[in-house]
């Protein structure tokens, strides 16, 4: 007990806390599952992985493009993940390599006309997957889960 007592507050054993344990089990347990649909999804229907997905996703938010560390930092991965997958991805036309005004070291990329059209249509169908994994909460209690998962984020220290 004492090593649990020199890491934080120590586990409670109340009801709250089974609770709360059991929400974070279904949490992981849905984000799973979700994944796991939508990892199925972008494989059989567009040929392609999450991950790509994700890194097109990024980029499409931030048309300017972004250094090869921001992406990685924005994406939460290593820049190692993301160098390969920005490599297949040059291959694919999707996105471009553009040198960084002032650091020769340093490089943007950022979508090619063509990724941005074809990430536009994954994301709209993509929106539709989720909406229909989702179909079982109607609008006014998705809009509670959001703001319970806010207000749990916040006392974790994380960000909604």
């Amino acid at each position: 007990m004492k090593q649990a007592a020199s890491l934080g507050t120590l586990p409670q054993t109340g009801t709250a806390s089974r609770q709360r344990l059991r929400l974070w089990l279904r949490v992981l347990k849905l984000q799973r599952q979700m994944e796991a649909a939508l990892r199925d999804r972008l494989r059989t229907t567009f040929d392609t992985t999450l991950p790509r997905f994700d890194v097109l996703a990024a980029l499409d938010h931030h048309a300017d493009g972004l250094r090869m560390s921001e992406l990685s930092s924005w994406l939460k991965v290593s820049n190692g993940n993301i160098t390969g997958i920005v490599d297949r991805l040059v291959e694919d036309g999707l996105v471009v390599r553009v040198p960084v005004e002032g650091d020769r070291r340093a490089m943007l990329v950022r979508l090619t006309r063509k990724g941005s059209g074809e990430f536009a249509e994954m994301a709209k169908v993509h929106a539709g997957w989720v909406d229909e994994l989702l179909a079982a909460l109607p609008e006014h209690e998705a809009g509670q889960l959001i703001s319970l998962l806010d207000k749990a984020a916040a006392t974790s220290g994380g960000k909604p």
